[in-house]
């Protein structure tokens, strides 16, 4: 019997498609096809397979008004945005077209020969990409692993497998040879699960909540394969009396209301330093309530609808449904403005916890929700940052150059930027510290965990 999804507009709650969902024998025969295919990829030419990557990107980028409009439609992510996050597909694959002629190994001094090493590709890697960037995520798996030399099966999430299809019709289109790449269509309790148990997967990218992350990499060492985990966040936005007030409050709002709060790099936690903190709270007010939230097929709107129904719940039962789960109720300290009606809609909110222990202040909660609290000086600042079980992101502003190192070094995250939001450049590692994740994607680096090292002697003595 066939099991199938309908997909919803978020912004709208209309059908979009209905998609049929694969089982566990269409799975296997698809990581049979890239076992069989493999060694043929393997053998392409470093040269033609750069090549074929370009191909691949120049029809992603002839493509990109059509994905990004599929996006708006399946995900509820805002035009612009959509725009982006197809262009770093482009990006992407045409970063790492370069890698297959550039995969050194190295030739190591020894006694009594040479000894080289290769970088050889691991075979088949799986990808189960998360709903909140289904176009991004994706490419920043199957670049890379492309592009060493593995084939590549992806999962999108169900809610929102638009994109990542088309990728897959896209990537057939520029001659990537049939089971390559191949995109699945299916429940992560079961083509997500064989994808983690078949024998023949030798790397599982997974990018998702840290609950289901744990239990992927439980799974993954019953037999040995290679995972990286990109997972939750609780990320700092550190604002010192010394930095720009009127730049730090205008950037703010954005710094968590990005894809609705939907961004593990979100900085829902604001720590501002006591002596600026109602001054600094004026100011973000006026750039929360300017906020454009609505239709986010409109070229002005900044933020859309959250992805489907229940995920509006949850981010509810941090401020509405906060008692009613046995939780203290935040106070909220304002709110901007969201449309009414059909939509998955939640306005932008800011909340003052009473301490560092609620709820709300502790959890990731994946929606336009920020809490903002005071410290009293460097030491105050770093210790509430780093209070937390994730490791992600965050920001932090001053204008002391000192401090900025200082306070960059001791925060425990993976990805920081100074006077600025930004998290992720396709040419710069992207990861987190503890349960934030393990390993790193994008950037010069991503290429070793698609490959692995060969160490070769060669007796030059008989």
């Amino acid at each position: 019997m066939t099991v199938s999804h309908d997909v919803l507009n978020p912004a709208t709650q209309e059908l979009v498609r209905t998609v049929d969902m694969v089982g566990v024998e269409e799975t296997d025969a698809a990581i049979a096809r890239s076992v069989q295919v493999g060694p043929a990829w393997r053998a392409v030419s470093p040269a033609d397979r750069g090549m074929l990557l370009r191909r691949f990107a120049d029809m992603v980028e002839g493509a990109t008004e059509e994905l990004a409009r599929l996006e708006v439609a399946n995900s509820g992510h805002t035009i612009g945005n959509a725009r982006w996050e197809a262009g770093n597909v482009v990006n992407v694959l045409r970063y790492y077209s370069a890698a297959p002629e550039r995969l050194f190994g190295r030739q190591i001094p020894v006694a009594g020969g040479l000894d080289v090493t290769f970088k050889e590709p691991l075979g088949v890697v799986s990808i189960i990409v998360p709903w909140n960037f289904p176009m991004p995520i994706a490419g920043w798996g199957f670049g890379p692993a492309l592009a060493a030399g593995n084939t590549v099966v992806l999962k999108p999430a169900e809610l929102t497998p638009l994109t990542a299809l088309r990728l897959g019709e896209l990537a057939l289109e520029a001659g990537i040879p049939e089971g390559v790449f191949t995109v699945l269509a299916g429940r992560g309790s079961v083509v997500g699960e064989r994808f983690v148990t078949h024998p023949d997967v030798r790397k599982v990218c997974f990018t998702g909540s840290t609950a289901v992350g744990q239990g992927i990499m439980r799974k993954a060492a019953d037999s040995l394969k290679r995972i990286t985990l990109e997972l939750g966040g609780k990320s700092a936005n550190i604002v010192f009396a010394d930095a720009d007030l009127d730049q730090a409050a205008a950037s703010a709002p954005m710094s968590f209301l990005d894809n609705a709060g939907q961004d593990c790099c979100a900085r829902t936690r604001i720590l501002v330093q006591r002596s600026v903190f109602d001054a600094f709270m004026e100011r973000f007010e006026v750039a929360i309530k300017a906020v454009q939230v609505g239709d986010p097929g409109d070229e002005s709107t900044q933020m859309g609808p959250l992805v489907s129904a229940g995920q509006r719940e949850t981010v509810r039962s941090f401020v509405e449904g906060a008692q009613a789960a046995g939780h203290a109720a935040p106070d909220v300290a304002f709110r901007g403005t969201a449309p009414e009606g059909a939509g998955y809609w939640y306005p932008p909110t800011v909340v003052l916890p009473s301490g560092v222990d609620d709820r709300v202040w502790r959890e990731e909660i994946f929606g336009p929700i920020v809490g903002v609290m005071p410290f009293d000086d460097e030491a105050d600042a770093i210790a509430k940052a780093n209070d937390t079980a994730y490791g992600l992101s965050g920001s932090i502003w001053t204008r002391d150059l000192g401090r900025a190192v200082r306070v960059a070094r001791a925060v425990e995250a993976g990805n920081l930027s100074v006077n600025s939001h930004s998290s992720v450049r396709y040419s710069t590692p992207f990861g987190g510290f503890k349960q934030s994740g393990i390993g790193r994607e994008l950037g010069p680096d991503a290429l070793d965990s698609f490959t692995e090292v060969k160490n070769v002697f060669f007796n030059t003595e008989l």
